[in-house]
């Protein structure tokens, strides 16, 4: 699954407030309950001290009844065996609460009137875990905010940021090598992005530039060709003509003169795509498709009876169309030369007209042109049939160029192509 830069480093940082979060608040709340802790176990240790300084010099035997009944924090007890201070957590019954809580604990050896005696203390540590439990959530709280915040202003900065390499990668997608205006790239006040615009930049005028000094030698070479080739054509149409040629010399003239048609409409058609390419030639007129079309039937009505195929008009509608005349003749003649040439003897090409749409289909003997080499400049699905493999590379231009649809479809020996206007 793809993701968005921004939302990727969202994520990013996300997860890493997430595993800082798990990770510093167990620290943060025993730190504090450390802390705590040993403040209380100081407080113990003075308290023990001020006994020792200021009452334990005066104190008699008879006096440990009536201190363990005004002192219950406080008790000194007989004869408990322990030689050194200890202080330690327990759980001791609250008789102001009615219930056990937990406590801090001193036990201290001293001596009161020379016979050993333990001095105790303890202290309540309800308020100790309610203040770590109110700090707990007052840090918990500080840091959800302050993920929410470094959330929100990251997510608000980072759109800020990338603003421009998003206008960038828009008007990457939005490029055409042959179509104006060309990108312009703001500035921005971020090194990289202006070093990557200007890379960009730089790459598309160069690509323009091979782009279009490729397009003028097809241009040149078409048209420098065409004079030659019709010197040759007539040369040839000459030699067929003469009288002493032999039969092999013949076959031999035939053969040439076969491959020079060949490349007179190669180089007819690729001047034809260079035009497209480049809008040249193109007034737009309203016509009518009908009389079109029913020009086209008659016009290749004749290479039609010569190769036994027979031609169906079913056009029942009429559509006026708002486009280039002479392109849309090519369109159509291609398609009608590709029906008749991958036809079969006694075969039919059926053209209809209706809804909107062209339908120009014929009978075949051969299977479905695959989608890699349907509309593709000099692909052919046999590689022993005759032509350049331009044809409909022709007709997907100029359906294309005028905003129709062409699709393909193949069905019980029958190809069809369909035009959407």
């Amino acid at each position: 699954m793809r993701k968005k830069l921004l939302h990727k480093t969202q994520q990013i940082y996300i997860i890493y407030s997430i595993i800082t979060f798990l990770i510093i608040s167990p620290i943060f709340y025993f730190t504090t309950e450390k802390l705590y802790l040993d403040d209380t176990d100081e407080t113990l240790m003075l308290n023990k001290e001020r006994f020792e300084k200021q009452i334990l010099p005066g104190f008699k035997i008879k006096d440990i009844s009536t201190w363990n009944t005004y002192n219950p924090e406080n008790l000194i007890l007989d004869k408990i065996p322990i030689k050194k201070d200890s202080i330690f957590s327990t759980i001791d019954f609250s008789e102001l609460e009615q219930e056990d809580e937990p406590y801090r604990m001193l036990f201290s050896p001293i001596k009161i009137e020379g016979q050993p005696y333990l001095y105790t203390e303890k202290i309540n540590l309800v308020e100790a875990e309610d203040l770590l439990f109110s700090i707990a959530i007052l840090f918990i709280t500080l840091i959800i905010l302050l993920m929410i915040g470094v959330f929100i202003i990251t997510n608000r900065i980072s759109k800020k940021i990338w603003k421009p390499f998003y206008e960038l990668i828009h008007q990457i997608e939005e490029f055409e090598i042959d179509k104006d205006p060309k990108p312009h790239f703001k500035t921005t006040t971020i090194e990289e992005f202006n070093r990557l615009n200007e890379a960009v930049e730089k790459l598309m005028r160069k690509n323009i530039k091979i782009y279009n000094n490729q397009r003028e030698f097809i241009d040149n070479a078409a048209h420098e060709l065409q004079t030659p080739l019709a010197i040759f054509r007539s040369k040839i149409d000459l030699l067929i003509q003469r009288d002493d040629l032999t039969h092999g010399q013949a076959a031999i003239v035939v053969t040439i003169n076969e491959n020079i048609d060949r490349l007179i409409k190669l180089n007819k058609n690729l001047l034809i795509l260079s035009k497209i390419d480049r809008n040249i030639e193109l007034e737009v007129e309203k016509f009518s498709l009908k009389l079109l079309l029913e020009k086209q039937i008659e016009f290749f009505s004749g290479q039609a009876n010569t190769k036994q195929i027979q031609i169906k008009n079913r056009i029942s509608d009429d559509v006026i169309v708002n486009a280039n005349k002479n392109l849309t003749e090519i369109l159509f003649s291609n398609l009608l030369l590709n029906a008749m040439k991958y036809n079969v003897k006694n075969g039919t090409v059926i053209i209809e007209l209706d809804n909107g749409k062209v339908s120009v289909s014929n009978t075949s003997d051969q299977t479905k042109i695959p989608k890699d080499k349907l509309f593709n400049r000099f692909s052919k699905s046999n590689q022993n049939q005759q032509g350049n493999g331009l044809g409909l590379a022709i007709v997907k231009k100029i359906v294309d160029q005028n905003n129709w649809e062409i699709t393909y479809n193949y069905s019980k020996n029958r190809h069809f192509f369909t035009v959407t206007f």
